[in-house]
Protein backbone atom coordinates (compact mmCIF):
# COMPACT_ATOMS: atom_id res chain seq x y z
CA UNK A 1 0.00 0.00 0.00
CA UNK A 2 1.12 3.61 0.02
CA UNK A 3 1.53 6.73 2.34
CA UNK A 4 0.51 10.09 1.51
CA UNK A 5 4.47 10.78 1.25
CA UNK A 6 4.85 9.22 -2.33
CA UNK A 7 6.94 6.22 -1.24
CA UNK A 8 5.48 2.61 -1.51
CA UNK A 9 5.87 0.72 1.84
CA UNK A 10 5.98 -3.37 1.63
CA UNK A 11 2.58 -4.20 3.01
CA UNK A 12 1.89 -6.29 -0.20
CA UNK A 13 -1.84 -8.10 -0.22
CA UNK A 14 -2.50 -11.46 -2.12
CA UNK A 15 -1.41 -11.03 -5.38
CA UNK A 16 -3.73 -11.72 -8.82
CA UNK A 17 -2.25 -11.80 -11.97
CA UNK A 18 -5.01 -13.06 -14.64
CA UNK A 19 -3.79 -14.83 -17.27
CA UNK A 20 -0.24 -15.41 -16.42
CA UNK A 21 0.01 -17.93 -13.17
CA UNK A 22 -2.65 -19.86 -12.38
CA UNK A 23 -1.57 -21.31 -9.32
CA UNK A 24 -1.83 -20.10 -5.72
CA UNK A 25 1.52 -18.33 -5.26
CA UNK A 26 3.45 -17.09 -2.11
CA UNK A 27 4.86 -13.66 -1.60
CA UNK A 28 7.85 -12.33 -0.24
CA UNK A 29 8.22 -8.59 -0.73
CA UNK A 30 10.73 -5.16 -0.60
CA UNK A 31 10.18 -1.83 -1.63
CA UNK A 32 13.15 0.30 -2.57
CA UNK A 33 13.47 3.83 -4.57
CA UNK A 34 15.37 4.21 -7.11
CA UNK A 35 17.04 7.22 -9.09
CA UNK A 36 14.56 6.48 -11.47
CA UNK A 37 11.58 6.18 -9.42
CA UNK A 38 10.13 3.69 -7.39
CA UNK A 39 10.00 0.12 -7.97
CA UNK A 40 8.41 -2.68 -5.76
CA UNK A 41 9.87 -6.11 -6.45
CA UNK A 42 7.56 -8.75 -5.02
CA UNK A 43 9.38 -12.01 -4.77
CA UNK A 44 7.17 -15.01 -5.67
CA UNK A 45 7.58 -18.93 -4.78
CA UNK A 46 4.35 -21.27 -6.04
CA UNK A 47 3.93 -24.15 -3.38
CA UNK A 48 1.78 -25.86 -6.10
CA UNK A 49 4.78 -26.85 -8.38
CA UNK A 50 7.05 -27.63 -5.26
CA UNK A 51 4.09 -30.10 -4.30
CA UNK A 52 3.99 -31.52 -7.90
CA UNK A 53 8.12 -32.04 -7.26
CA UNK A 54 7.52 -33.91 -3.95
CA UNK A 55 4.50 -35.96 -5.20
CA UNK A 56 6.71 -37.51 -8.44
CA UNK A 57 10.04 -38.33 -6.30
CA UNK A 58 12.22 -35.74 -7.47
CA UNK A 59 13.63 -35.34 -4.06
CA UNK A 60 13.16 -31.82 -3.83
CA UNK A 61 13.18 -30.08 0.07
CA UNK A 62 9.67 -27.84 0.53
CA UNK A 63 12.48 -24.92 0.99
CA UNK A 64 13.85 -25.84 -1.97
CA UNK A 65 10.33 -25.74 -3.96
CA UNK A 66 9.68 -22.28 -2.69
CA UNK A 67 12.92 -20.43 -3.03
CA UNK A 68 11.56 -16.75 -4.25
CA UNK A 69 11.35 -15.28 -7.68
CA UNK A 70 11.86 -12.03 -8.44
CA UNK A 71 8.55 -9.81 -10.36
CA UNK A 72 9.45 -6.31 -10.65
CA UNK A 73 6.66 -4.50 -12.04
CA UNK A 74 5.47 -0.87 -12.48
CA UNK A 75 2.34 1.01 -13.73
CA UNK A 76 2.01 3.17 -16.77
CA UNK A 77 -1.51 5.44 -18.66
CA UNK A 78 -2.64 3.60 -22.04
CA UNK A 79 -6.11 4.49 -22.01
CA UNK A 80 -8.23 7.74 -21.46
CA UNK A 81 -11.89 8.37 -22.07
CA UNK A 82 -14.72 11.06 -21.60
CA UNK A 83 -18.25 11.89 -21.59
CA UNK A 84 -20.35 14.83 -21.12
CA UNK A 85 -24.47 15.55 -21.21
CA UNK A 86 -25.54 16.82 -24.10
CA UNK A 87 -27.60 19.58 -22.37
CA UNK A 88 -25.41 22.81 -22.89
CA UNK A 89 -25.84 25.67 -20.67
CA UNK A 90 -24.38 29.10 -21.46
CA UNK A 91 -23.39 31.96 -19.12
CA UNK A 92 -26.50 33.74 -21.08
CA UNK A 93 -28.64 30.92 -20.10
CA UNK A 94 -27.57 31.68 -16.24
CA UNK A 95 -28.10 35.69 -16.53
CA UNK A 96 -31.87 34.58 -17.19
CA UNK A 97 -32.03 33.06 -14.01
CA UNK A 98 -29.87 34.51 -11.69
CA UNK A 99 -28.47 38.49 -11.11
CA UNK A 100 -25.36 37.87 -13.87
CA UNK A 101 -23.48 38.42 -17.12
CA UNK A 102 -21.23 36.76 -19.08
CA UNK A 103 -19.07 39.12 -18.49
CA UNK A 104 -19.47 38.78 -15.00
CA UNK A 105 -19.00 35.36 -15.03
CA UNK A 106 -16.04 34.67 -17.46
CA UNK A 107 -14.17 37.35 -16.24
CA UNK A 108 -14.35 36.09 -13.01
CA UNK A 109 -13.79 32.04 -13.56
CA UNK A 110 -13.16 31.83 -17.02
CA UNK A 111 -15.92 29.92 -17.58
CA UNK A 112 -18.49 30.75 -20.45
CA UNK A 113 -20.51 27.00 -20.93
CA UNK A 114 -21.17 24.56 -18.44
CA UNK A 115 -22.99 20.61 -19.43
CA UNK A 116 -25.63 19.87 -16.83
CA UNK A 117 -27.72 16.18 -17.01
CA UNK A 118 -31.28 15.94 -18.66
CA UNK A 119 -33.96 13.61 -19.36
CA UNK A 120 -32.87 10.21 -19.55
CA UNK A 121 -29.32 11.14 -18.56
CA UNK A 122 -27.10 9.91 -15.15
CA UNK A 123 -23.97 10.01 -13.82
CA UNK A 124 -23.54 6.31 -14.57
CA UNK A 125 -24.35 6.26 -18.23
CA UNK A 126 -21.71 8.74 -18.23
CA UNK A 127 -19.00 6.88 -16.32
CA UNK A 128 -19.46 4.17 -18.71
CA UNK A 129 -19.25 5.75 -21.84
CA UNK A 130 -15.94 7.19 -20.90
CA UNK A 131 -14.81 3.84 -18.84
CA UNK A 132 -15.63 1.97 -22.50
CA UNK A 133 -13.68 4.58 -24.51
CA UNK A 134 -10.59 4.35 -22.39
CA UNK A 135 -10.71 0.69 -22.74
CA UNK A 136 -10.89 0.79 -26.76
CA UNK A 137 -8.22 3.37 -26.67
CA UNK A 138 -6.09 0.84 -24.77
CA UNK A 139 -7.01 -1.80 -26.17
CA UNK A 140 -8.04 -3.58 -23.61
CA UNK A 141 -11.21 -6.17 -23.17
CA UNK A 142 -14.01 -5.58 -19.97
CA UNK A 143 -13.08 -9.02 -19.20
CA UNK A 144 -9.41 -8.10 -18.81
CA UNK A 145 -9.96 -5.69 -15.94
CA UNK A 146 -9.04 -6.69 -12.46
CA UNK A 147 -10.50 -3.51 -10.74
CA UNK A 148 -12.68 -0.33 -11.65
CA UNK A 149 -12.64 2.65 -9.05
CA UNK A 150 -15.38 5.12 -9.39
CA UNK A 151 -13.90 8.27 -7.91
CA UNK A 152 -17.16 10.42 -7.19
CA UNK A 153 -18.83 12.37 -4.40
CA UNK A 154 -22.33 12.13 -6.07
CA UNK A 155 -23.22 8.41 -6.46
CA UNK A 156 -26.56 7.22 -8.08
CA UNK A 157 -26.37 4.62 -5.17
CA UNK A 158 -26.02 5.73 -1.45
CA UNK A 159 -23.71 1.95 -1.44
CA UNK A 160 -21.68 3.60 -4.33
CA UNK A 161 -21.56 3.64 -7.97
CA UNK A 162 -18.60 1.29 -8.75
CA UNK A 163 -20.27 -2.28 -9.16
CA UNK A 164 -23.13 -0.92 -11.54
CA UNK A 165 -20.86 0.40 -14.07
CA UNK A 166 -18.55 -2.67 -13.77
CA UNK A 167 -22.22 -4.40 -14.95
CA UNK A 168 -22.65 -2.07 -17.83
CA UNK A 169 -19.23 -2.49 -18.91
CA UNK A 170 -19.68 -6.38 -19.41
CA UNK A 171 -16.96 -7.17 -17.06
CA UNK A 172 -17.88 -10.70 -17.00
CA UNK A 173 -15.34 -11.91 -14.20
CA UNK A 174 -16.93 -10.10 -11.81
CA UNK A 175 -13.56 -7.85 -10.59
CA UNK A 176 -13.79 -5.65 -7.38
CA UNK A 177 -15.55 -2.58 -8.46
CA UNK A 178 -16.09 0.68 -5.25
CA UNK A 179 -16.22 4.32 -4.63
CA UNK A 180 -13.94 6.73 -3.46
CA UNK A 181 -15.32 10.01 -2.09
CA UNK A 182 -12.48 12.93 -2.23
CA UNK A 183 -14.40 15.66 -4.19
CA UNK A 184 -12.64 17.26 -6.72
CA UNK A 185 -9.54 15.23 -5.74
CA UNK A 186 -10.71 12.32 -6.31
CA UNK A 187 -9.27 11.55 -9.48
CA UNK A 188 -5.42 11.86 -8.25
CA UNK A 189 -6.61 9.83 -4.68
CA UNK A 190 -7.85 7.06 -7.78
CA UNK A 191 -4.51 7.11 -9.81
CA UNK A 192 -2.32 6.64 -6.80
CA UNK A 193 -4.77 4.08 -5.20
CA UNK A 194 -4.42 2.12 -9.09
CA UNK A 195 -0.59 2.00 -8.67
CA UNK A 196 -1.24 0.54 -4.95
CA UNK A 197 -2.76 -2.13 -6.28
CA UNK A 198 -0.71 -3.07 -9.16
CA UNK A 199 2.29 -2.59 -7.85
CA UNK A 200 1.46 -3.87 -4.43
CA UNK A 201 -0.94 -7.25 -5.48
CA UNK A 202 -0.48 -7.73 -8.67
CA UNK A 203 -3.32 -6.69 -10.30
CA UNK A 204 -2.79 -5.62 -14.55
CA UNK A 205 -5.70 -3.38 -15.57
CA UNK A 206 -6.93 -0.77 -13.30
CA UNK A 207 -9.60 1.01 -15.27
CA UNK A 208 -10.00 4.84 -12.85
CA UNK A 209 -12.97 6.94 -13.40
CA UNK A 210 -13.65 10.50 -12.31
CA UNK A 211 -16.99 11.08 -12.49
CA UNK A 212 -19.44 13.91 -10.77
CA UNK A 213 -22.98 15.72 -11.29
CA UNK A 214 -22.87 19.10 -8.50
CA UNK A 215 -25.94 20.44 -10.45
CA UNK A 216 -27.89 18.50 -8.69
CA UNK A 217 -26.44 19.95 -5.33
CA UNK A 218 -26.69 23.34 -6.41
CA UNK A 219 -28.28 26.27 -4.94
CA UNK A 220 -29.60 27.69 -8.96
CA UNK A 221 -30.71 30.96 -7.16
CA UNK A 222 -27.09 31.75 -5.71
CA UNK A 223 -25.01 33.06 -8.52
CA UNK A 224 -21.79 32.55 -6.48
CA UNK A 225 -21.90 28.71 -6.95
CA UNK A 226 -24.25 27.80 -9.90
CA UNK A 227 -22.42 29.61 -12.43
CA UNK A 228 -18.96 27.29 -10.97
CA UNK A 229 -20.32 23.58 -12.02
CA UNK A 230 -20.62 20.94 -14.37
CA UNK A 231 -21.56 17.28 -15.04
CA UNK A 232 -19.10 15.16 -16.97
CA UNK A 233 -17.17 12.01 -16.51
CA UNK A 234 -13.55 10.66 -17.36
CA UNK A 235 -11.28 7.78 -17.23
CA UNK A 236 -8.21 6.40 -17.17
CA UNK A 237 -7.13 2.56 -17.85
CA UNK A 238 -3.29 2.00 -15.65
CA UNK A 239 -2.03 -1.19 -16.98
CA UNK A 240 0.96 -2.89 -14.96
CA UNK A 241 4.47 -2.54 -16.96
CA UNK A 242 7.82 -3.57 -16.22
CA UNK A 243 9.42 -1.39 -13.59
CA UNK A 244 11.68 0.18 -16.15
CA UNK A 245 8.41 1.64 -17.82
CA UNK A 246 7.19 2.84 -14.95
CA UNK A 247 4.61 5.78 -15.44
CA UNK A 248 4.06 7.05 -12.09
CA UNK A 249 7.31 9.49 -10.82
CA UNK A 250 6.10 10.63 -7.68
CA UNK A 251 2.53 12.02 -5.73
CA UNK A 252 2.18 14.01 -2.67
CA UNK A 253 -2.00 13.48 -0.78
CA UNK A 254 -2.81 15.56 1.99
CA UNK A 255 -6.03 16.79 4.09
CA UNK A 256 -7.19 19.56 6.27
CA UNK A 257 -10.47 18.85 8.05
CA UNK A 258 -10.12 22.00 9.94
CA UNK A 259 -11.01 23.71 6.08
CA UNK A 260 -14.13 22.09 5.72
CA UNK A 261 -16.33 25.14 6.74
CA UNK A 262 -14.94 26.76 3.65
CA UNK A 263 -16.62 24.07 1.24
CA UNK A 264 -18.93 22.00 1.97
CA UNK A 265 -22.85 20.02 1.23
CA UNK A 266 -23.59 18.93 4.39
CA UNK A 267 -26.66 16.50 5.63
CA UNK A 268 -29.50 18.38 6.41
CA UNK A 269 -32.55 17.89 8.64
CA UNK A 270 -35.76 17.15 6.16
CA UNK A 271 -38.21 19.99 6.94
CA UNK A 272 -41.22 18.19 6.71
CA UNK A 273 -40.36 15.80 9.05
CA UNK A 274 -40.03 19.00 11.49
CA UNK A 275 -43.50 19.71 10.58
CA UNK A 276 -44.87 16.21 11.13
CA UNK A 277 -43.87 16.13 14.73
CA UNK A 278 -42.73 12.95 16.60
CA UNK A 279 -46.42 11.55 16.28
CA UNK A 280 -46.19 10.21 19.37
CA UNK A 281 -43.32 8.01 19.40
CA UNK A 282 -40.21 7.60 21.64
CA UNK A 283 -37.97 10.94 21.36
CA UNK A 284 -35.32 11.39 18.65
CA UNK A 285 -37.09 7.96 17.19
CA UNK A 286 -37.84 6.88 14.42
CA UNK A 287 -34.79 8.92 13.39
CA UNK A 288 -35.80 11.75 10.69
CA UNK A 289 -35.02 11.28 7.07
CA UNK A 290 -32.12 13.46 6.04
CA UNK A 291 -31.01 15.12 2.74
CA UNK A 292 -27.71 17.22 1.89
CA UNK A 293 -27.83 20.77 1.59
CA UNK A 294 -26.89 22.87 -1.32
CA UNK A 295 -22.91 23.03 -1.63
CA UNK A 296 -22.07 26.41 0.12
CA UNK A 297 -18.45 27.61 -0.49
CA UNK A 298 -16.19 31.06 0.93
CA UNK A 299 -14.51 31.46 -2.37
CA UNK A 300 -11.99 33.88 -1.53
CA UNK A 301 -10.90 31.09 1.32
CA UNK A 302 -10.46 28.61 -1.31
CA UNK A 303 -8.87 30.55 -3.81
CA UNK A 304 -6.12 31.15 -0.83
CA UNK A 305 -5.88 27.69 -0.39
CA UNK A 306 -5.05 26.69 -3.95
CA UNK A 307 -2.93 29.15 -4.72
CA UNK A 308 -0.81 28.10 -1.27
CA UNK A 309 -1.49 24.60 -1.03
CA UNK A 310 -1.23 23.54 -5.09
CA UNK A 311 2.50 24.67 -5.77
CA UNK A 312 3.82 23.08 -2.65
CA UNK A 313 2.12 19.81 -3.36
CA UNK A 314 3.19 19.73 -6.64
CA UNK A 315 6.88 20.31 -5.64
CA UNK A 316 7.10 17.78 -3.07
CA UNK A 317 5.73 15.49 -5.74
CA UNK A 318 8.78 16.34 -8.20
CA UNK A 319 11.30 16.23 -4.77
CA UNK A 320 10.11 12.75 -4.27
CA UNK A 321 10.23 11.76 -8.24
CA UNK A 322 13.90 13.67 -8.24
CA UNK A 323 13.03 15.52 -11.43
CA UNK A 324 13.13 19.38 -11.82
CA UNK A 325 10.18 21.22 -12.25
CA UNK A 326 11.74 22.14 -15.85
CA UNK A 327 11.23 18.54 -16.76
CA UNK A 328 7.08 19.02 -17.01
CA UNK A 329 6.08 18.73 -20.36
CA UNK A 330 2.36 19.59 -19.17
CA UNK A 331 0.92 21.38 -15.86
CA UNK A 332 -2.99 19.72 -15.64
CA UNK A 333 -4.78 21.10 -12.72
CA UNK A 334 -8.30 20.28 -11.65
CA UNK A 335 -10.18 22.62 -13.57
CA UNK A 336 -12.07 25.31 -10.91
CA UNK A 337 -11.24 28.82 -11.75
CA UNK A 338 -8.85 30.17 -14.36
CA UNK A 339 -7.66 32.45 -11.81
CA UNK A 340 -6.32 29.74 -10.00
CA UNK A 341 -5.03 27.91 -12.92
CA UNK A 342 -2.76 31.04 -13.78
CA UNK A 343 -1.57 31.69 -10.38
CA UNK A 344 -0.54 28.09 -9.65
CA UNK A 345 1.51 27.94 -12.78
CA UNK A 346 2.67 31.51 -12.50
CA UNK A 347 4.18 30.00 -9.26
CA UNK A 348 5.64 27.47 -10.66
CA UNK A 349 6.89 29.09 -13.65
CA UNK A 350 5.29 26.86 -16.14
CA UNK A 351 4.39 29.09 -19.64
CA UNK A 352 0.63 29.48 -20.23
CA UNK A 353 1.88 27.30 -23.26
CA UNK A 354 2.57 24.11 -21.65
CA UNK A 355 -1.00 24.51 -19.47
CA UNK A 356 -3.61 22.39 -19.99
CA UNK A 357 -7.16 24.01 -20.02
CA UNK A 358 -10.81 23.31 -20.76
CA UNK A 359 -12.50 25.50 -18.20
CA UNK A 360 -14.07 27.96 -20.71
CA UNK A 361 -16.07 24.72 -22.21
CA UNK A 362 -17.37 22.53 -18.79
CA UNK A 363 -16.81 24.44 -15.42
CA UNK A 364 -15.80 22.75 -12.60
CA UNK A 365 -16.65 19.17 -13.07
CA UNK A 366 -15.01 18.17 -9.78
CA UNK A 367 -13.81 14.69 -9.94
CA UNK A 368 -13.73 14.32 -13.48
CA UNK A 369 -11.84 17.74 -14.60
CA UNK A 370 -8.74 15.85 -14.96
CA UNK A 371 -9.00 12.99 -17.13
CA UNK A 372 -11.63 15.07 -19.18
CA UNK A 373 -9.28 17.89 -20.03
CA UNK A 374 -6.29 14.99 -20.56
CA UNK A 375 -8.70 13.54 -23.09
CA UNK A 376 -9.09 16.07 -24.75
CA UNK A 377 -5.82 16.92 -25.37
CA UNK A 378 -4.89 13.22 -25.80
CA UNK A 379 -6.89 13.11 -28.37
CA UNK A 380 -5.94 16.18 -30.11
CA UNK A 381 -2.39 15.58 -30.58
CA UNK A 382 -1.37 17.93 -27.62
CA UNK A 383 -0.12 15.42 -25.08
CA UNK A 384 2.10 12.68 -26.85
CA UNK A 385 3.59 9.81 -26.34
CA UNK A 386 6.16 9.97 -23.41
CA UNK A 387 4.95 13.59 -22.35
CA UNK A 388 5.38 14.33 -18.55
CA UNK A 389 2.14 15.37 -16.66
CA UNK A 390 1.76 17.17 -13.46
CA UNK A 391 -1.54 16.56 -12.17
CA UNK A 392 -2.99 18.00 -9.00
CA UNK A 393 -6.86 17.98 -7.80
CA UNK A 394 -7.97 20.41 -4.91
CA UNK A 395 -11.23 20.62 -2.95
CA UNK A 396 -14.05 19.58 -0.26
CA UNK A 397 -12.32 18.05 2.63
CA UNK A 398 -10.38 19.74 2.37
CA UNK A 399 -8.22 17.79 0.35
CA UNK A 400 -5.39 18.33 -2.17
CA UNK A 401 -2.49 16.10 -4.28
CA UNK A 402 -0.23 15.87 -6.73
CA UNK A 403 0.83 13.05 -9.07
CA UNK A 404 3.66 13.12 -11.69
CA UNK A 405 3.28 11.00 -14.68
CA UNK A 406 3.98 10.08 -17.83
CA UNK A 407 1.75 9.85 -20.37
CA UNK A 408 2.19 5.53 -22.21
Amino acid sequence: MANASGFFTPSVPSLRLRGRIQTPIGIYRTGFLSPEGFSLRVFCSNPAQGSDKLASGSGASSSESRAPRLVSQGCKLVGCGSAVPTLKVSNDDLAKIVDTSDEWISVRTGIRNRRVLSGKESLTTLAVEAGRKALQMAQVDPDDVDLVLMCTSTPEDLFGSAPQIQKALGCKSNPLAYDITAACSGFVLGLVSAACHIRGAGFQNVLVIGADALSQYVDWTDRGTCILFGDAAGAVLVQACDSEEDGLFGFDLNSDGDGQRHLNATIKENEMDNALGSNGSVLDFPPKRPSYSCIKMNGKEVFRFAVRSVPQSIESALEKAGLPGSSIDWLLLHQANQRIIDAVATRLEVPPERVISNLANYGNTSAASIPLALDEAVRSGKVKAGHTIAAAGFGAGLTWGSAIVRWQ
